[in-house]
């Protein structure tokens, strides 16, 4: 006979520990499964240029080989190398002078280095190579004071070149480096270089043998958004006829049709991002906390004359060449055209277009940011945080990896939808998610969701965590907490992270040179197309209104500082 004990017992299955996945799914369920599917979705671009690298085989390399790679990755090389190098060299040094140093215009300087970052790099290429035109404005000057009278008497270097390359998104992106140096020497104390200085060591060797090795890891860090920035660049170097790997995956894709190409190379792209973004993170480990004090007032030092004179040439050349120079030939050339002939015939419409793709990838990436930075704060599940960060691996990804990478994943959806509306109407519908811009909107979600995660999650930082506990504690539930409380607290953040991820999705150009439909024209690529065709002129007010819009988030940064 059976006992009792023993006919009630539950099955031996149900009395088995739950698996690893059962139990990640039993605590925070929603949380889990929408950091899943972003994460999933991050991943998509990869997935597909996997898919389509496997499906050319071997059969492209060769041509790859002896025609596109050895150029492309030499010229990428020299490019990382040549702008990390300009942007080291300005941005430290300039750092260093409006720290630690006292001279007529600091104040000044303090805030207007930033302005470069206003320019995109194929803004910037695009305006220096009317102004260094032979028929430009500076040949122009410079043979008017100088008494010469042939145009081709006074031969200036040669912008369309790897040198010419270096010179232009050196300059636009050298705040990247300036930015964390600058940060990190009004943290630390200049108490070292002062007993160096006490021992008998000059500037020189103060600098490089006590300041340099102090500011290096912020100095790294910031080196590998100017290389992930130069990678990502397409404009600039198509304008300066620069071939490098960017480009080779634009032309691969588009010229030779060959979309197998286009992965593999985009491919090995991935992998030089991922060494980047490895040595950036080993970078970050070294950064000390921020203490929120600042030692300015302890450790300036008043320059002399000459000196206060060398540091103000110093902390203004980059200002000029990167911001005065270009940003005044711009708006010089679209009052001229406007003058002239009007509004470009199609700029309003390329304006309107860029308003609303940015708007709307705005208000998707905050929306999405949002939910991940609120279900990682409130996170029981601790697979929760490692997949939001998998979900802004898109920000890492240049441009034409992301395009190439998606159209694997929607063009297989696509032609699924267009089988099924065929089936049942017998109508061929043709592309619809490609033809409507989802696509491209998609890819600028994934690209830009981690600017307004972080931006929002640090915005979470500063709400106390024991106002969530008070709440849960009088019955509150997480969404109301989010609701009634988050949501008022994070209201600057949220117009924060809404500007900066408008600005960047209405500069963006590779991605959307790639995925937009067709006669969809923003005012990067309407630029872009005035600059193929070579009418320069034509482009001067797409240009100063893509210069303009981006001066947003340098405001709000120099409001911060």
């Amino acid at each position: 006979m059976q006992s009792a004990s023993t006919a009630e017992a539950p099955p031996a299955a149900f009395n088995a520990a739950p698996s690893p996945v059962r139990r990640l799914l039993a605590t925070d369920r929603r949380g889990f499964v929408f950091c899943l599917v972003v994460a999933g979705l991050a991943l998509l671009p990869v997935a597909g240029l996997v898919s389509f690298a496997i499906g050319g085989g071997g059969r492209v390399w060769p041509s790859l080989i002896a025609n596109v790679l050895p150029r492309a990755a030499l010229t990428t090389a020299t490019l990382l190398i040549g702008v990390a190098l300009v942007a080291a060299l300005v941005g430290i040094g300039t750092a260093f002078l409006v720290a630690r140093c006292r001279f007529p215009g600091r104040s000044v300087f303090e805030w207007a280095l930033l302005l470069p970052l206003a320019m995109p790099t194929y803004v910037m290429a695009y305006a220096w190579l009317d102004v260094i035109h032979p028929l430009g404005p500076l040949p122009t000057i410079l043979r008017a004071l100088l008494g010469i009278d042939d145009p081709r008497g006074l031969p200036l270097p040669e912008l369309r070149s790897a040198g010419g390359a270096i010179f232009v998104i050196g300059l636009v992106l050298y705040p990247y480096v300036y930015l964390p140096v600058r940060a990190l020497l009004l943290m630390r104390s200049a108490a070292l270089g002062e007993a160096a200085r006490t021992l008998g060591a000059g500037p020189l060797r103060i600098f490089f043998g006590v300041s340099l090795p102090t500011v290096w890891p912020a100095a790294a860090l910031g080196l590998a958004l100017v290389m992930l920035e130069t990678l990502n660049d397409i404009g600039a170097s198509e304008f300066l006829g620069i071939r490098t790997l960017t480009v080779a995956v634009y032309t691969t894709w588009t010229v030779r049709g060959s979309i197998e190409g286009a992965s593999q190379i985009a491919l090995a792209m991935l992998a030089i991002v991922v060494l980047v973004m490895a040595l950036g993170r080993l970078a970050r480990r070294n950064l000390p906390a921020q203490s929120g004090r600042t030692q300015r007032r302890t450790s300036e030092r008043r320059l002399r004359p000459l000196g206060g004179s060398l540091a103000f040439g110093a902390c203004a050349l980059p200002i000029l060449l990167g911001f005065g120079v270009p940003g005044s030939y711009l708006a010089g050339a679209a009052l001229s055209r406007f003058m002239e002939r009007g509004i470009p015939a199609g700029l309003l419409s390329a304006a309107l277009n860029s308003v609303v793709l940015a708007g709307l990838t705005a208000a998707i990436t905050v929306a999405a940011g949002l939910a991940l930075a609120i279900a990682v704060r409130g996170a029981r599940n601790p697979a929760v945080a490692p997949l939001a960060g998998v979900a802004g691996l898109g920000y890492a990804m240049p441009g034409t990896v992301l395009a190439v990478g998606l159209l694997v994943p929607v063009a297989a959806l696509d032609n699924r939808i267009a089988d099924l509306v065929r089936a049942m109407t017998g109508e061929a519908i043709g592309l619809v998610l490609i033809g409507s811009g989802a696509a491209l909107l998609l890819a600028l979600s994934l690209r830009f969701l981690t600017i307004s995660a972080r931006t929002l999650d640090a915005g979470l930082e500063r709400i106390s965590r024991s106002i969530d506990g008070a709440a849960q504690s009088l019955g509150a539930s997480r969404r109301r907490i989010a609701r009634d409380i988050h949501l008022p607290l994070l209201a600057p953040p949220l117009a924060s992270a809404a500007i900066l991820v408008f600005v960047d999705a209405m500069k963006e150009l590779p991605a959307t040179l790639l995925l937009r439909p067709l006669d969809f024209e923003t005012l990067a690529t309407s630029l872009y197309g005035e600059a193929a065709r070579g009418t320069h002129e034509d482009g001067a007010m797409a240009a100063l209104m893509i210069v303009l819009v981006g001066l947003a988030p340098v405001i709000a940064l120099i409001r911060r500082r």
